[in-house]
């Protein structure tokens, strides 16, 4: 098949009409802007909540998370449209309305998928980087400005139990 100027051209607008459509209110001056869609936002934190469950955690964690993830996925059009894929399938298949175990087995179907790897490894950085999320887990944060971790707190496992000694 040869490709000629026209071909492209052709093509290119018939994307961005049908991207127009799909997505109306979210495009702009021919950019997908996926955080003009707050309604995808309660279902993506669910998904994250669902992925990396910590009852101690409190929803703002997981917001902000969301919040990371449409903010990533608005830095290029391939980002978006993975991004707006992926929620749309999670729309037909009813994961809102799905129990954990459920919700789960999905995520588990889907795992391979590039909408899940790019929710994935937005959410490791940014839920785990949380100053909240620091606290409730006791993490104090980087010791290098205080000397590193050998004379400030290597040695303060309060938060587990003492090891059982068996073999002596």
């Amino acid at each position: 098949m040869r490709v000629t100027r026209r071909s492209v051209l052709m093509g290119t607008a018939s994307a961005a009409v049908v991207g127009a459509s799909v997505l109306p209110g979210q495009v702009t001056a021919g950019i997908i802007k996926v955080s003009a869609n707050s309604a995808d936002k309660p279902m993506l934190v669910r998904m994250v909540q669902v992925v990396y469950p910590h009852a101690q955690f409190p929803v703002g964690c997981y917001e902000r998370t969301a919040d990371a993830i449409m903010a990533a996925a608005d830095q290029s059009a391939a980002d978006a449209v993975t991004f707006t894929s992926g929620m749309a399938d999670l729309r037909n298949v009813g994961f809102e309305d799905m129990d954990d175990a459920a919700a789960l087995a999905h995520m588990e179907s889907i795992a391979d998928t590039p909408f899940f790897q790019m929710v994935r490894g937005k959410t490791v950085v940014t839920l785990y980087n949380d100053h909240e999320v620091w606290g409730i887990l006791g993490y104090e944060g980087a010791s290098f400005d205080q000397g590193g971790y050998i004379n400030r707190g290597f040695n303060d496992l309060d938060w587990l139990p003492d090891p059982r000694v068996d073999y002596l």
